[in-house]
């Protein structure tokens, strides 16, 4: 059976892809980069280690990279942060899960302050066992190290029954290369198709539709672990 859930956050829980794009966005003008903000919402999932590099040298990333990431994370907490609303249903599904004795950690690559506004907007701290930020991982996904560090916070845990829930390929990657069962949602504006690709075993439209589906995705969640082993 699934005995604990990894939840993505952003896109998964809350509606900020297009908001943390346009932070970026505006971000990186300070530094001389005009990068639309519709192609940068295809990279959010992935933490400042990851995208960076798309978008500027490793030298001048030695120079001010940091400093822009500083600066993206003070933009998007005191301009964009107060327009995330969480998705509809984020409650209902986790209560849902607490009363099947399913353990859920929150595992995102957010910094500490951006992931302590998180948990609280979303309003289910008394729901969860643990959380991560950046600060728990070397490396944001497609890597799994916050999966990694989300597993270490359960504690021992059979892999067999764990999952992962995100709304992007880069969480399913992640989730494969632990040998987790991952499910997608397209909240983040992602294809069936691509999800389904990037090896989810199953896609649902929102966190609605996920809790609406509860039986199916968990059934289908524990079929692929038993395939897996």
């Amino acid at each position: 059976m699934v005995s604990a859930v990894l939840f993505d956050i952003d896109g998964t829980l809350v509606d900020s892809v297009d908001l943390h794009a346009e932070a970026w966005r505006e971000a990186m003008l300070r530094f001389g980069r005009d990068v639309p903000a519709e192609r940068l919402r295809w990279d959010i999932g992935k933490g400042a280690d990851q995208l960076l590099p798309s978008y500027f040298s490793a030298e001048e990333l030695k120079r001010f990279g940091e400093e822009l990431e500083e600066q993206r994370s003070e933009l998007y907490m005191e301009k964009y942060f107060p327009r995330v609303r969480p998705f509809p249903g984020v409650r209902a599904l986790f209560e849902r899960m607490a009363s099947e004795g399913r353990r859920v950690v929150l595992a995102s690559s957010a910094n500490e302050r951006e992931l302590d506004a998180l948990v609280e907007l979303t309003g289910v701290e008394d729901l969860i066992e643990a959380s991560t930020s950046s600060d728990d991982a070397d490396r944001s996904k497609p890597h799994p190290d916050i999966f990694e560090a989300a597993l270490d916070k359960l504690g021992s845990v059979d892999l067999r029954e764990v999952m992962v829930v995100g709304d992007t390929p880069y969480d399913a990657e992640a989730a494969g290369k632990l040998g987790l069962s991952a499910i997608g949602v397209r909240t983040g504006g992602w294809s069936e198709e691509r999800l389904l690709e990037a090896g989810c075993v199953a896609v649902y439209g929102d966190l609605k539709d996920l809790l609406a589906h509860h039986d199916e995705w968990t059934q289908r969640a524990e079929a692929q672990l038993r395939k897996a082993s």
